[in-house]
């Protein structure tokens, strides 16, 4: 699969030519701790160097309470987002789960994101970002191996220190990697895209997860929270007609009931699916009533970034229409990486701007302004 390091621990050629690949432990031992502090701090705390980057900022989308960012990568194809504070962070070019109501697997799966791919779609922001979640392009706990190493690329205290309550991994729940997860010894958030209550209609929803028995998938998703002592997240996303029936009801009543999880009702961004229909705000608090009813913890996830193609793959399907897997032929094929921003915050803009200028201009300006 591409991007694959050599096995083994990293050499000084490899550290140089990709930092953002490796942890701080890995780059201590092949440097010795104060150079790998000193490179740390160059990567983390002292804004980025275009030399390190293996990704670029492509363009910007600005759309009411969603930005959405477009970064190229070095071989050809394109991932997603940010949310005010928060980040929604990508794990691959692709996803081989196939949902129907989702644009990023529209084109199949092309290849898993390295670490350092990770890691640079949250050191290029250059802004405070408060939360990180997995909720981007790609199912994470398929690339398992690159989502946990830059998960303590992220956390670790040289680099960005950034705090593992923050972060929060979105997964549709391919039990073996679930239950390899539940293993960690990392205090992450955890949310399971459920979206159905039998078997035939998780099928249709996200027909490669065949092979992944529903109940088994609740049933690990509850032990991990069990094991860890923590809320964890359903993602539901209503689709009337398909699963909003009473039995859809009973089923998470029978599943969710008395345990420590939260149900996230999710409205349906619209994409070019025509089998499920965008829920209306009645349907929505409707159906979360029901839920409500039957002993739930119930929240309703406003739907964001709909002006924009913010939905899942949308707009990095558009950069990656037509855009076949590179070749040994063309090693030189860049790759657009969406990433979507949204603000928590209302916002008066209307309609959609493609911001042309560097991102952060506005931020140096005000760094300058207060230098003098």
């Amino acid at each position: 699969m591409a991007n694959k390091e050599k096995m083994g621990p990293p050499t000084l050629e490899m550290i140089q030519g990709n930092p953002y690949n490796y942890t701080f432990d890995e780059v201590a031992k092949c440097m010795g701790e104060e150079r790998a502090k000193s490179l740390f701090k160059t990567l983390y705390k002292n804004g980025v160097s275009p030399k390190n980057q293996t990704m670029t900022i492509k363009d910007i989308y600005v759309g009411g309470d969603t930005t959405k960012y477009a970064f190229e990568l070095q071989d050809g194809y394109c991932i997603k987002r940010r949310t005010g504070n928060t980040v929604c962070v990508s794990t691959m070019v692709g996803c081989p789960v196939g949902c129907i109501f989702c644009a990023s697997g529209k084109n199949g799966f092309i290849r898993n994101l390295s670490p350092a791919e990770i890691v640079q779609q949250i050191v290029l922001l250059k802004e405070r970002v408060n939360r990180i979640v997995f909720m981007g392009m790609g199912e994470p706990l398929f690339n398992y191996d690159n989502l946990i190493k830059s998960i303590h690329i992220l956390r670790d205290r040289n680099g960005l220190n950034f705090p593992t309550d923050g972060i929060n991994v979105s997964t549709v729940g391919p039990v073996e990697q679930l239950k390899r997860l539940r293993e960690e010894h990392l205090k992450i958030q955890f949310t399971l895209s459920l979206h159905a209550t039998d078997q035939a209609t998780r099928n249709m929803i996200m027909p490669h997860m065949k092979s992944n028995s529903i109940h088994s998938v609740v049933e690990a998703a509850l032990s991990y929270s069990e094991r860890h002592n923590r809320k964890i997240t359903i993602a539901y996303l209503l689709a009337p007609g398909i699963n909003d029936r009473a039995s859809d009801v009973r089923q998470l009543g029978k599943w969710f009931r008395g345990k420590n999880v939260l149900i996230n009702l999710l409205q349906y961004n619209e994409t070019a699916c025509k089998r499920i229909k965008r829920p209306n705000k009645q349907q929505l608090v409707a159906f979360k009533i029901r839920l409500e009813e039957a002993g739930l913890e119930v929240k309703l996830r406003e739907s964001r970034g709909n002006r924009i193609k913010a939905a899942c793959g949308q707009l990095v399907s558009d950069y990656n229409k037509g855009n076949d897997a590179p070749t040994s032929d063309s090693p030189e094929k860049m790759s657009p990486v969406i990433h979507k921003l949204s603000d928590n915050k209302a916002d008066t803009t209307r309609g959609i701007r493609k911001e042309k200028r560097h991102p952060f201009a506005k931020h140096k300006a005000k760094r300058k302004r207060k230098k003098n």
